[in-house]
């Protein structure tokens, strides 16, 4: 009977938290696939461990902190493998719109304009030190407090203020003059 509540209980955080973790991690480890895998690999320990539910302060950075911890192992293991591209390059107009559906109601023009400043700002939380970006995906793109990041990365809250504060300071740095140029071009407009 419990390995039936387990699997309901699995089910609603999958239905809740799927699109949540996945964004955290894939922003993380910027691959659609290991996202997938390591989102799924989650969820499977999350039910291998459900005997710890009640325990759990809050489900959601128990889960926050094992993708977290998935997402570095996987940043380890990529560090140690030489890397070849095999499929389209970055340049590549075919990647891009699989990872971005095109909108009808856009010109051609702005969506290339959208599309690079999206890349640019992607590449510039990627380039970011591996502390620094996780406490900004999880406080910037999460919306997670400082004590619930706390937990999840199981550093005090002042480390987490100052990682999120020095990552947002190296963000601001890198898009400063991709910024400029945006808001140039949205006051020639105006």
């Amino acid at each position: 009977m419990r390995a039936v509540e387990d699997q309901g209980y699995l089910a609603l955080l999958v239905k809740r938290y799927r699109t949540p973790l996945y964004n955290f991690v894939y922003r993380f480890v910027s691959d659609r696939e290991t996202a997938e895998d390591i989102v799924q690999e989650t969820f499977l320990r999350c039910l291998r461990h459900s005997h710890q539910y009640p325990a759990i302060e809050q489900v959601s950075t128990w889960l926050y902190t094992i993708a977290g911890n998935l997402a570095k192992t996987e940043l380890r293991r990529r560090k140690r493998w030489h890397w070849i591209p095999i499929g389209p390059s970055d340049n590549d107009e075919q990647r891009t719109s699989f990872y971005e559906p095109v909108d009808k109601n856009r010109l051609p023009g702005e969506q290339t304009d959208s599309n690079r400043v999206e890349d640019t700002v992607v590449n510039a939380i990627h380039n970011l030190p591996e502390e620094f970006r996780e406490a900004v995906l999880l406080r910037d793109l999460n919306g997670f407090s400082y004590e619930e990041i706390s937990k999840i990365i199981n550093c005090p809250v002042g480390t987490v203020k100052s990682r999120v504060n020095r990552g947002r300071l190296r963000l601001q740095k890198t898009l400063r003059g991709l910024a400029e140029e945006v808001i140039g071009s949205l006051a020639a407009i105006a």
